[in-house]
């Protein structure tokens, strides 16, 4: 499974407005200048997240986006599903040998497990500075 700047970016908008919320709105040029990030390609990624329910847009002088739920309350998986689609590293494993199988499954549900204990919380806390704390990443 290779992650697409889809993903990529689209993790990188939802962690940010993650870090700022309860701040109010965030722009997406703010986002986008923050990352070193195009605009335009944001706002094509705003919209399936606004229209799965995990962002809200906020209209005016002052408007912007902001999360449609708490930050503990989303998953990594939720942000990459939207982007990218159903998580999968082999396409047609019915057709490979039984052994295969199980490890192209086990390896699918590892990564599924990461991305689904994974909240935008323990993102937005973790601290560039710092090596990432194992137990948030364990498979």
């Amino acid at each position: 499974m290779k992650i697409s700047t889809k993903g990529r970016y689209g993790l990188t908008i939802m962690i940010d407005l993650a870090k700022k919320e309860g701040n109010g709105p965030t722009s997406l040029k703010s986002i986008a200048k923050d990352n070193d990030l195009s605009e335009h390609y944001l706002e094509q990624l705003a919209s399936p997240l606004r229209n799965a329910g995990l962002i809200k847009s906020i209209r005016g002088a002052y408007g912007g986006y902001v999360l449609a739920k708490n930050a503990k309350e989303i998953k990594a998986g939720d942000i990459i599903r939207v982007l990218e689609g159903p998580i999968t590293i082999v396409e047609g494993i019915e057709d490979e040998q039984p052994a295969q199988q199980e490890l192209w499954g086990r390896i699918r549900d590892a990564i599924k497990g990461v991305l689904d204990r994974t909240t935008l919380e323990d993102l937005k806390n973790h601290d560039d500075g710092e090596k990432q704390q194992a137990y948030m990443f364990y498979i």
